[in-house]
């Protein structure tokens, strides 16, 4: 698979003021809000010698991702738009021999892309929960199971959900982490303060203004390693999870689910799936 950047576009006016990852919301999710200031495109084309018999042959799509998830979706110190998910799509659209654009616009925006019709699917770190089935969303097989879970300032002394009484935990509008925190907030008795993007999310932990944040687990160890934020994860307070899956929103692109699903076995069977993620994420 041939993968190239193309460029940085004009903002995309597209938000229609729907939730991110996983939140309560019918378009909520376990992750990835970030609001695109401008959209980085990519292409993806089979390769010269792909069989002309595999499904994709002919087809082209353009498929819309989030701005800023890392390890999922990111921009590197290349400028380069890399990630699990652009890997991903990348290794299914060789082994289908379909060719792609993926356009990175934002969370709220690849859902109206989508939905307008502007976008055939959506790749972004996006959990598959009923909510969002019953509200037109259309998944592929899981891809990744991300768990959330809680992150305190270095140094804190908060070691766990029993020490959050009458405390502000920090959340991310609409994502699984704010669901989970949402989910304790009763039993554990603190208040929670929302925001709209992870690096302001996490400041305000850092800064003091809240003594807890919760996050999809990938995403709050990247940003910690990678960004040197001085939190620490808190060990026991992972939940279950969920599974990030390709979507799409209209029955029409059946075929695209159906391929989707299909080069994502044939990438596992053959291990590249395997290398896909232990380039991003390490060994598992």
């Amino acid at each position: 698979m041939k993968k190239r950047i193309l460029a940085l576009v004009a903002v995309m006016s597209l938000s229609m003021g729907l939730f991110a990852c996983g939140g309560s919301s019918d378009s909520a999710s376990g992750s990835g809000d970030a609001q695109a200031s401008g959209a980085a495109v990519a292409s993806g084309e089979a390769s010269a010698d792909a069989s002309a018999d595999k499904p994709g042959a002919g087809k082209s799509y353009v498929i819309a991702t989030d701005t800023s998830f890392r390890p999922f979706e990111y921009t590197n110190a290349d400028n380069e738009f890399v990630g699990i998910d652009v890997d991903i799509l990348a290794a299914i659209a060789e082994d289908q021999g379909f060719e792609y654009e993926l356009q990175s616009l934002g969370w709220d925006a690849s859902i109206a892309a989508c939905q307008a019709g502007q976008a055939d699917g959506m790749i972004a770190g996006a959990s598959i929960t009923d909510e969002r089935k019953e509200s037109g969303w259309i998944f592929s097989d899981g891809y990744y199971n991300a768990t959330q879970c809680m992150a305190v300032a270095e140094g804190s002394d908060i070691t766990g959900f029993d020490a959050l009484s009458g405390q502000t935990v920090a959340v991310k509008t609409g994502t699984q982490g704010a669901t989970y925190a949402e989910s304790l907030k009763d039993e554990y008795g603190f208040e929670i303060t929302y925001f709209e993007d992870s690096p302001t999310m996490y400041q305000a932990v850092t800064g003091g203004q809240c003594v807890a944040c919760f996050e999809d687990t990938p995403i709050m160890k990247a940003y910690i390693a990678e960004d040197g934020l001085a939190l620490s994860v808190v060990d026991g307070t992972e939940n279950e999870g969920s599974p990030y899956g390709f979507a799409v929103f209209s029955s029409d692109q059946q075929e695209l689910i159906d391929m989707f699903n299909a080069g994502l076995a044939n990438i596992k069977a053959s291990g590249e799936y395997d290398e896909i993620i232990a380039k991003y994420l390490g060994e598992q």
